[in-house]
This record gives structure tokens, sequence and C-alpha cells, in this order.
């Protein structure tokens, strides 16, 4: 299988981070010389004759074996991290270079363990290993721009609950370079375990994004529309739903009524949208009074009112709809919402 692990989640993306350009070589390699490598050994410290020598301990190291790496074999790469894409859940780093997911409840472990099978599925991962609680997948390829060949690794994804806690395991097993097995270092270890989690994370965020967003289609289905006013004494259409749901559904209602959403922005709650009215038979058909908008630019206001979502219109100038025009657009929304609920 081939996956490059560039991918975009949302608003994430589950890549290594490069350091500066120009090869994989120095995306990996601090940009100087290695001349501290080519330093004399420590030697015997000869004092003067008929002197005494003062010792301090402040800045003694203590004599025993410093593993890791020097030189060019040093990776300057920055860390990968774990997305936080499963609320609740917190990451467990091991000093063996594994990475666990502690879950909140069974429930999402399952869920977790389902929806590793379907990426293994989706992506063409195979599984040599399949059981209740461990999976252990073929070789799955990395195209990585900042590896010099084509890397390959093996992992082992195991589950276990016990005494309350919910454990998600991933554990890289063998690594190639090149098509050459390797012994796995922990740089390796730590960087592409953690690479598959987040392959992982991503799957569960896009499957809650839709079932969110399924959801959000169930609960919009019965929403009352209404003319009110707002602190200012000022007409606006009220949605009987909270913001985040009418939001979910609303470009969908929009498009049906002729209008093209251009663009939006959830946190300042503005859709921008272009008006074409569409011919008498539509109106006809949905049992309504035509809207009262000429064909051009539009941006509608939502408003969270916990329960509740108001929407205000302005035109393309900032300047508000008429109250008119305003006051056609409940009766119509409410009509596309009916209509909706009966198809």
């Amino acid at each position: 299988m081939n996956v490059n692990y560039k991918l975009a989640v949302t608003a994430v993306m589950v890549a290594a981070l490069a350091g500066c350009s120009g090869g994989a070589e120095r995306r990996r390699q601090a940009n100087q010389d290695f001349n501290y490598l080519e330093t004399a050994a420590l030697g015997s410290w000869n004092s003067p004759s008929e002197s005494v020598a003062t010792v301090s301990n402040e800045y003694a190291i203590p004599p025993k074996e410093y593993p890791g790496s020097i030189g060019k074999a040093v990776d300057i790469r920055p860390p990968q991290q774990v997305l936080a894409l499963i609320p609740g859940a917190r990451t467990v780093n091991n000093t063996d270079g594994t990475v666990s997911l502690q879950l909140v409840s069974a429930a999402e472990l399952d869920e977790l363990w389902t929806l590793t099978k379907r990426l293994g599925r989706e992506r063409q991962i195979a599984f040599d290993v399949d059981t209740a609680q461990t999976l252990e997948t073929a070789w799955v390829n990395w195209n990585n721009e900042d590896e010099d060949t084509e890397v390959s690794s093996r992992y082992r994804i195991s589950r276990s609950a016990e005494n309350g806690q919910y454990l998600y395991t991933i554990k890289l097993l063998d690594w190639r370079e090149g098509g050459a097995e390797k012994p796995v270092s922990l740089v390796n270890q730590e960087r592409y375990s953690i690479l598959m989690t987040n392959l992982v994370m991503a799957k569960y965020d896009a499957y809650e994004r839709e079932k969110a967003r399924l959801r959000a289609q169930e609960l919009v289905k019965q929403i009352p529309i209404t003319m009110a006013q707002d602190r200012s004494g000022l007409p606006v259409v009220i949605a009987r739903a909270p913001y985040n749901v009418f939001w979910e559904r609303l470009p969908g209602l929009l498009q049906t009524l002729g209008f093209t959403v251009d663009g939006r922005n959830r946190s300042q709650g503005t859709v921008d949208v272009t008006f074409r009215e569409p011919d008498d038979p539509f109106w006809i058909d949905l049992g309504i009074q035509p809207l009262q908008l000429n064909n051009r630019e539009y941006q509608l206001q939502l408003g969270d009112l916990g329960n509740r979502t108001s929407i205000t219109v302005t035109d393309e100038d900032g300047k508000p709809v008429t109250e008119e025009a305003l006051q056609s657009f409940a009766p119509v929304l409410a009509a596309a919402i009916d209509k909706e609920n009966q198809s």
C-alpha cells in the first residue's frame, strides 16, 4: 500500500514538519560542520612540580556510557505530535516509542477499533494478525520528502480494558528503507507510530463529523420559523433550533430556494449568497408567495440565542433588506423545511 501522509483533515495535516529546504538530508541534519567529532580524547592532568592541584566536582561528568546519536546521525526534525481529535482522550507517549490513547469509555474504544479496521480496508492495509485484541499490519509504505528513499513499516495495534482504563496502543514492529529491512531506531519508532496514530485519529474525526451532520439533518426536520423583533425593535427571522444545528442545515435549504452559497464563516455567523429567483412553477409547487428579493448578492447574519437562531439579511452594500422582504423570507424558509420533511 502507498500512503501519502500529507493529508488535510478538516484543518489539520497528518504530516511531518519539514525543516529547511534542499533535500531530505538537509531536513534531518544540522546545517553546520561536525568538527567536534575530531576533538582529541581527554588526557591526564599534569600539574607543575611542587604545586598542589585543587579539584572541584562541580563540573564532573559521571563515568558511564551515554547512548545517543552524534554528527550527521542527529535528527533535528521537530518531533511529531498526536492530533487531539478525540474529546477526552489522553495521549501516553511511552519510553519505548509506542503511542497509547487512554479513552473515556469502552464504547469509544470499540468504535475506534472498528474504524481502524475500516481504515485498513479503505487504504488497502492488510492485517497479518486480526484478533479481538490485536491487529498486526503488513508493510505500510510512506512516501516522505524527509527520507532519502521510500520507507516501510509494520505495526501492532492493540486494545485493552483493565481496571477502568481503556487503552488503544500502536507500536512499530519492523522497518525497511529502500526495500531493505533495518533495525527500528527510537526516532523512527516515535515518529512513525505517531503518524499511524494520526491517520486513525483523522478517520475518527471524519466519522464523528459525518455523524454530527446526519444528526443535524434529523434535528432540523421540525423547526418552526417565525418573525420577531430584536432588542432595537427591528424585525428578525427566528428559527427555533440551536445555532449549531441550523448552521449545518441552512446551506441546503438556501440552495433549494434559488440561492448560491458563496462563502460561510461559522464563528462570525455570516453566510454570503447570490439570489436568482426561480420561475413561477417553483413557487406554485412550493405553495407560497415568492421572495421579495432582487437578483443580487446578500449576506445572512445568524445569531446564537441558545435554543433558537436569529436571521437577518443585508444586501451587497451592507444595508438591511426591507421589512417586507424579510417578512417574505420566513414563510418561504418554513415551506422549504416542510417540503424536505415530506420528501
